[in-house]
């Protein structure tokens, strides 16, 4: 195979790579969905067996066009940077997995105060005015569920969150408070 056509080629296997790992990663990050994680898993183990394949094909022509030696390795250097890549964003997906990611809407016609949010790791809200919402992370410890109580009109209101999470089980819920225990 040509040369010129060789390093070409990885460079650019290098570049698709890297843009859609990071295209699928941020589409999980954005979304927290389980079906990216498992895109996402699916793609590395494609791109782990082309860039090997293509890896494999430039570093045998490093050792037999010796002329050509440190362009081809420099090549193969590039294709090699994804590995960190991919490691930082399997990490991060991790650390993601163990949280829930909670918005929380007030629905009901009153402004809520002391707020608990309560189950894997406990949080709080001072206040939420009608219709304001906030995002809360909340760590998932082990099997647990999350509940809230709150102040409505003076009287304590409880509401079920989530039915039950456990490690791993973190995404990204909507919870529309709707003072409905």
């Amino acid at each position: 195979m040509n040369i010129v056509k060789l390093n070409k080629l990885g460079r650019l296997t290098a570049l698709i790579s890297f843009l859609l790992g990071t295209l699928i990663f941020v589409i999980y990050f954005l979304t927290s969905a389980g079906e990216w994680a498992m895109v996402g898993l699916g793609y590395v183990v494609l791109a782990k067996v082309i860039n090997l394949v293509i890896f494999s094909i430039i570093v045998t022509q490093a050792f037999v066009n010796k002329s050509d030696r440190k362009e081809l390795f420099k090549t193969s250097g590039l294709m090699l940077l994804n590995i960190p890549v991919v490691l930082f964003y399997y990490w991060f997906a991790m650390v993601l997995s163990g949280y829930m990611l909670i918005r929380f809407v007030n629905s009901t016609p009153t402004v809520l105060t002391d707020i608990n949010i309560v189950g894997c790791e406990t949080k709080h809200i001072d206040k939420l005015g009608i219709g304001e919402g906030t995002t809360v992370w909340v760590g998932i410890t082990g099997d647990c569920t999350i509940n809230m109580d709150y102040l409505s009109d003076g009287k304590r209101v409880k509401e079920n969150v989530v039915g039950y999470t456990t490690r791993g089980m973190g995404e990204r819920v909507y919870h529309d408070i709707d003072g409905r225990e």
